[in-house]
């Protein structure tokens, strides 16, 4: 499969890479980690100016339209430069529920500020022993007054230090694993009793376990409608999961470009490296798991973009099978750059610690086989 891209997102795609190729290199984005925030505030502001962080939305909420296909443009390049900024947490996930599920009054009072860069969020969904189940769920939220007082604790939340709102699942009804009784709030990270324990994640990234202890938030901060959080958050997931798929698309691409030249210039026994036919070999599955990896890519967002029937069960079977090659043609990269492919000085062991970030998010490899296997069973 190979996408026809229309005029308009051809300018967004040679925008972001204009954007990427004079603003965000490997030494600027390791200088850019290093830093005590661990994100540019100022390159966030960018991407908000060129209008990246309003392309998936729709012009109704403030948006350019871009949808699904937008947010595959811009994930593959920022797979190529390991961009670190929470676009995939502030825009894919807190921004898609609030204009799924938010009402027109909630729209109109968060989705301009995220669309500006003034406001960055975090989806906090998963807690401890939940294993990618999204309804999981045992912190609560009981009502009183006006409004919810949740108590619980998330974990692993991506982008939580750097957040001004968070979304989080609590339970308002039923007991945990039940599908019916889980609601989502949207809750200040600075509020009253909610606490942050930060830390940097393997890929450069911050993330946080948050706890919550009576934490109150007002009836208008509820999310959808109450209870029937699980079907809006397994949505965000299948989106979440098309947005991964294709940066880990655009990180293969890198892997391939970086193993080919090195593969050039480094000698061994008086030859190139890449004149050993068995490292051709190598290379050339390399090259065919990366074009599998688009054409699976291209697919789910096409599909997904389409509204088509079956796109949780194609989304588990893409997650699957790019998480097996992305992490194939890493581990090809850092074997044929030898010992050198995992010092911090050279981006290829950046690569593979990101793509292995991304196939724990939201479901291994191994879990989306067996959840592709259950949905096909009952199909």
């Amino acid at each position: 499969m190979d996408i026809q891209f229309t005029e308009e997102q051809e300018l967004l795609r040679s925008s972001v890479q204009r954007l990427l190729r004079d603003q965000y290199d490997f030494d600027a984005r390791r200088k850019i980690v290093a830093t005590e925030e661990g994100f540019s505030r100022k390159h966030w502001t960018s991407f908000a100016e060129l209008g990246l962080l309003a392309a998936p939305f729709s012009e109704d909420a403030g948006g350019l339209g871009g949808g699904l296909l937008s947010t595959m443009i811009v994930m593959q390049e920022f797979g190529r430069h390991l961009v670190v900024e929470p676009f995939m947490e502030t825009v894919v996930l807190a921004g898609g529920l609030i204009e799924n599920e938010g009402s027109p009054a909630q729209k109109g009072a968060f989705i301009p500020d995220l669309v500006s860069g003034k406001s960055i969020w975090a989806l906090g969904w998963s807690e401890k022993g939940a294993r990618y189940d999204v309804a999981d769920v045992t912190t609560s939220a009981r009502r009183e007054g006006g409004g919810y007082v949740l108590n619980g604790e998330k974990t692993a939340v991506i982008g939580a230090p750097w957040a001004e709102f968070l979304i989080v699942s609590a339970r308002t009804s039923g007991s945990r694993n039940d599908r019916e009784g889980v609601s989502l709030f949207v809750v200040d990270r600075h509020a009253a009793n909610l606490h942050l324990q930060s830390y940097k994640t393997i890929d450069g990234r911050r993330a946080a376990e948050v706890s919550l202890r009576d934490v109150h938030v007002g009836a208008d901060r509820l999310l959808g409608r109450e209870g029937e959080g699980v079907a809006a958050l397994e949505a965000c997931r299948d989106g979440a999961i098309a947005a991964l798929c294709a940066e880990a698309v655009g990180a293969m691409a890198e892997l391939n470009a970086a193993t080919l030249e090195y593969s050039k210039t480094r000698k061994q026994f008086g030859a190139t490296l890449g004149s050993f036919q068995v490292l051709q070999h190598r290379m050339v599955d390399m090259f065919i798991a990366h074009q599998e990896a688009i054409s699976l890519m291209q697919h789910l967002n096409l599909s997904l973009a389409a509204n088509g029937p079956g796109g949780s069960r194609l989304a588990s079977g893409a997650k699957s099978k790019i998480g097996y090659a992305a992490r194939f043609v890493a581990d090809q990269a850092v074997q044929l750059h030898g010992g050198m492919g995992m010092s911090d000085e050279l981006n290829i062991g950046h690569y593979f610690k990101r793509i292995s970030a991304i196939n724990i998010q939201f479901g291994d490899p191994a879990f989306h086989v067996l959840r592709y296997a259950q949905m096909d069973a009952a199909a």
